[in-house]
């Protein structure tokens, strides 16, 4: 069977859709901060799929970076164009916590929350997510180098983020 045959194959698709709608979710939710929004992306990135199936071709990596790569036009997409969604700077929201959730987990989301697009995708791809270099770089259609140079500048911003965050606490305290 063909990939195109598999993807227009309901159980295909369904199983497809069950191993990598997570996946999809979380990045769309971290980037998007917004979970109405992280659900239409992961949906569209699906509904794509299905009407563009020979866009993949898995000889030429894997179906999840693929998949975070389209997920990752669909936000740049939907940033120009609702005016809801609003860099999360710009207002004075809490991240959202469960009663689980230590200090240090929550002051590290919020950080990454702060960070710029292109050095939050590759901290979600890379750190949260898992992905190697290679498949971050597929997902963002750039150069492997490009991805680790970004990912070490990230995780500079979050360091001193974070230790500024600890001095000012301990001050206070």
């Amino acid at each position: 069977m063909t990939w195109a045959e598999q993807i227009r194959d309901r159980a295909a698709f369904t199983a497809l859709y069950r191993v990598h709608h997570a996946v999809v979710y979380r990045f769309a939710l971290s980037m998007a901060c917004d979970r109405i929004a992280a659900a239409e992306i992961t949906q569209d990135v699906f509904v794509w799929l299905l009407r563009h199936p020979d866009s993949f071709d898995p000889a030429r990596g894997e179906l999840t970076p693929f998949l975070l790569g389209v997920a990752r036009k669909f936000l740049l997409r939907y940033k120009q164009t609702d005016p809801r969604l609003v860099p999360l700077e710009d207002h004075d929201l809490p991240a959202e916590t469960t009663e689980d959730d230590q200090p240090s987990v929550v002051a590290l989301r919020t950080a990454i929350a702060a960070l710029p697009d292109r050095y939050r995708e590759v901290v979600i791809l890379c750190d949260l997510e898992g992905l190697t270099y290679e498949e971050a770089a597929a997902s963002l259609d750039c150069a492997t180098g490009t991805v680790r140079s970004r990912l070490h500048r990230a995780r500079q911003f979050l360091s001193r983020k974070l230790d500024s965050k600890k001095r000012t606490q301990k001050c206070t305290v």
